[in-house]
Protein backbone atom coordinates (compact mmCIF):
# COMPACT_ATOMS: atom_id res chain seq x y z
CA UNK A 1 0.00 0.00 0.00
CA UNK A 2 1.39 3.39 -0.98
CA UNK A 3 0.55 6.79 0.35
CA UNK A 4 -0.78 9.18 -2.26
CA UNK A 5 -1.54 12.87 -1.84
CA UNK A 6 -4.86 14.17 -3.17
CA UNK A 7 -4.69 15.24 -6.82
CA UNK A 8 -5.71 18.80 -5.90
CA UNK A 9 -2.26 19.32 -4.42
CA UNK A 10 -0.77 18.71 -7.85
CA UNK A 11 -3.17 21.00 -9.69
CA UNK A 12 -1.85 23.30 -12.40
CA UNK A 13 -2.80 26.33 -10.32
CA UNK A 14 -0.92 25.07 -7.28
CA UNK A 15 2.19 24.27 -9.30
CA UNK A 16 2.08 27.65 -11.07
CA UNK A 17 1.56 29.41 -7.75
CA UNK A 18 4.60 27.67 -6.31
CA UNK A 19 6.70 28.55 -9.39
CA UNK A 20 5.57 32.18 -9.13
CA UNK A 21 6.29 32.20 -5.42
CA UNK A 22 9.74 30.75 -6.03
CA UNK A 23 10.55 33.41 -8.66
CA UNK A 24 9.21 36.23 -6.45
CA UNK A 25 11.18 34.82 -3.52
CA UNK A 26 14.31 34.69 -5.70
CA UNK A 27 13.88 38.38 -6.51
CA UNK A 28 13.20 39.13 -2.84
CA UNK A 29 16.35 37.27 -1.75
CA UNK A 30 18.53 38.87 -4.45
CA UNK A 31 17.46 42.35 -3.36
CA UNK A 32 17.90 41.45 0.32
CA UNK A 33 21.40 40.02 -0.16
CA UNK A 34 22.45 42.84 -2.46
CA UNK A 35 21.33 45.57 -0.08
CA UNK A 36 22.73 43.82 3.00
CA UNK A 37 26.06 42.64 1.63
CA UNK A 38 26.82 45.31 -0.98
CA UNK A 39 25.16 48.37 0.52
CA UNK A 40 25.56 47.56 4.21
CA UNK A 41 21.88 48.01 5.12
CA UNK A 42 20.49 46.30 8.24
CA UNK A 43 19.21 42.88 7.18
CA UNK A 44 15.63 43.55 8.32
CA UNK A 45 15.48 46.79 6.27
CA UNK A 46 16.93 45.00 3.26
CA UNK A 47 14.44 42.20 3.72
CA UNK A 48 11.55 44.67 3.82
CA UNK A 49 12.67 46.24 0.51
CA UNK A 50 13.14 42.76 -0.97
CA UNK A 51 9.63 41.75 0.11
CA UNK A 52 8.14 44.79 -1.65
CA UNK A 53 10.00 43.91 -4.86
CA UNK A 54 8.87 40.29 -4.70
CA UNK A 55 5.30 41.31 -3.86
CA UNK A 56 4.92 43.50 -6.94
CA UNK A 57 6.27 40.69 -9.12
CA UNK A 58 4.05 38.09 -7.43
CA UNK A 59 0.86 40.11 -7.97
CA UNK A 60 1.50 40.75 -11.65
CA UNK A 61 2.39 37.15 -12.47
CA UNK A 62 -0.36 35.76 -10.21
CA UNK A 63 -3.05 37.83 -11.88
CA UNK A 64 -2.09 36.99 -15.45
CA UNK A 65 -0.45 33.56 -15.37
CA UNK A 66 -1.24 31.65 -12.17
CA UNK A 67 -4.92 32.44 -11.62
CA UNK A 68 -5.76 33.75 -15.12
CA UNK A 69 -8.04 36.38 -13.62
CA UNK A 70 -7.36 39.31 -15.93
CA UNK A 71 -11.11 39.67 -16.56
CA UNK A 72 -11.74 40.51 -12.92
CA UNK A 73 -11.51 44.07 -11.62
CA UNK A 74 -7.78 44.68 -11.18
CA UNK A 75 -8.27 47.47 -8.63
CA UNK A 76 -10.38 45.24 -6.39
CA UNK A 77 -7.76 42.51 -6.73
CA UNK A 78 -4.98 44.98 -5.99
CA UNK A 79 -6.71 46.14 -2.79
CA UNK A 80 -7.30 42.53 -1.69
CA UNK A 81 -3.71 41.59 -2.61
CA UNK A 82 -2.37 44.57 -0.69
CA UNK A 83 -4.33 43.59 2.41
CA UNK A 84 -3.11 39.97 2.27
CA UNK A 85 0.40 41.12 1.35
CA UNK A 86 0.61 43.51 4.32
CA UNK A 87 -0.44 40.69 6.67
CA UNK A 88 2.15 38.39 5.08
CA UNK A 89 4.77 41.16 5.13
CA UNK A 90 4.46 41.71 8.88
CA UNK A 91 4.41 37.97 9.56
CA UNK A 92 7.60 37.56 7.52
CA UNK A 93 9.43 40.56 8.93
CA UNK A 94 8.30 39.73 12.46
CA UNK A 95 9.33 36.11 12.07
CA UNK A 96 12.69 37.14 10.67
CA UNK A 97 13.24 39.58 13.53
CA UNK A 98 12.43 36.92 16.13
CA UNK A 99 14.72 34.30 14.57
CA UNK A 100 17.57 36.72 13.77
CA UNK A 101 17.66 39.11 16.71
CA UNK A 102 16.18 37.03 19.50
CA UNK A 103 17.36 33.51 18.61
CA UNK A 104 20.51 34.65 16.76
CA UNK A 105 19.90 32.67 13.57
CA UNK A 106 21.77 33.70 10.42
CA UNK A 107 19.61 36.22 8.56
CA UNK A 108 19.35 34.10 5.39
CA UNK A 109 18.39 30.97 7.33
CA UNK A 110 15.73 33.03 9.13
CA UNK A 111 14.45 34.39 5.84
CA UNK A 112 14.27 30.92 4.26
CA UNK A 113 12.43 29.33 7.20
CA UNK A 114 9.93 32.16 7.46
CA UNK A 115 9.38 32.37 3.67
CA UNK A 116 8.58 28.67 3.41
CA UNK A 117 6.27 28.60 6.41
CA UNK A 118 4.18 31.62 5.50
CA UNK A 119 4.41 31.10 1.74
CA UNK A 120 2.82 27.66 1.79
CA UNK A 121 0.50 27.98 4.78
CA UNK A 122 -0.70 31.57 4.41
CA UNK A 123 0.11 33.17 1.07
CA UNK A 124 -1.18 30.52 -1.33
CA UNK A 125 -4.45 30.09 0.53
CA UNK A 126 -5.05 33.85 0.80
CA UNK A 127 -4.44 34.40 -2.92
CA UNK A 128 -6.50 31.44 -4.09
CA UNK A 129 -9.46 31.91 -1.74
CA UNK A 130 -9.50 35.70 -1.34
CA UNK A 131 -7.47 37.76 -3.81
CA UNK A 132 -7.94 35.98 -7.13
CA UNK A 133 -11.15 34.12 -6.34
CA UNK A 134 -13.38 34.35 -9.45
Amino acid sequence: MTFQLPSKIYSRTFLRAQANSLAATGLDFAVTIGLTELCGLWCVTSSAIGRVSGGVFNFAVGRYWVYNSRNENKYTQLVKYTISWVINFFLNIGGMYVLTDLFLFNYMLSKIVVAILFGVFVNYIMQKKYVFKP
